[in-house]
């Protein structure tokens, strides 16, 4: 990824960090241009992006996708396959890293330090408010990412407060070999699978409590991942 690239790296990050720099900032256009960083990249690194139930995205923005967790290269199966603009919830020790950190600024993204409750419950906070404006969100609930391959750390509760406070549509999502492209010592071509679950509206958890929500929610991902899988 990083040899075929190498001439267009400035390029592709220059555009990443003025985009994210600019006054008169746009979203539509910022996002835009990462997913066609993102696009470039992955084909440069030899990773095809296979995406079901695109039709399961709300119409609507003003909603959080909640996927199992992988490793960095998470995001960037979104951002390829995803239509509509989203902003997502990384944790500190990694938002440092180069191009990752442009990422952040151009789609306006936040950080989040789990090791501070406050500022943690700050950032959930924010997440509702953003998304009760009409800004669409993605977090992790397992908190950290599975060294397991396909399978599933336990979903932390409290990050679906945001959703909660927000009353939006959750979006299940089911990620399949998105640790391959990172975490594999190999060059070979790689399929990441991304399943868009149908969302759950308020209506559906509102009488639950936020343990009950994680737990559902881990439970569609994993049906949708043994069925996806094979």
């Amino acid at each position: 990824m990083v040899v075929r690239l190498i001439f267009r790296v400035p390029y592709y990050l220059l555009g990443i960090w003025w985009n994210g720099k600019r006054k008169d900032y746009d979203q539509e256009r910022a996002y835009a241009f990462v997913k066609k960083v993102t696009k470039a990249a992955n084909r440069a690194g030899r990773v095809t992006i296979e995406s079901h139930g695109l039709e399961n995205i709300p119409k609507e923005n003003g909603f959080i996708f909640f996927p199992n967790h992988q490793g960095l290269f998470d995001v960037l199966v979104f951002l390829e396959s995803c239509p509509v603009p989203f902003a997502f919830v990384i944790k500190k020790e990694a938002s440092n890293v180069i191009l990752l950190k442009q990422v952040i600024s151009a789609l306006r993204s936040i950080v989040i330090d789990r090791e501070d409750i406050r500022q943690s419950m700050q950032v959930i906070n924010q997440m509702a408010e953003e998304v009760r404006k009409g800004r669409n969100f993605l977090i992790f609930a397992e908190g950290t990412r599975s060294k397991m391959g396909n399978k599933l750390l336990p979903f932390k509760g409290g990050t679906f407060k945001s959703a909660v406070k927000a009353k939006c549509p959750i979006v299940p999502c089911a990620l399949i070999d998105s640790f391959k492209p990172f975490d594999e010592k190999s060059i070979a071509p790689v399929t990441v699978k991304l399943i868009y679950l149908p969302p759950i509206y308020y209506e559906e958890y509102a009488s639950m409590k936020t343990p009950e929500i994680a737990d559902m929610v881990k439970g569609r991902i994993e049906a949708a991942i043994s069925e996806y899988e094979k």
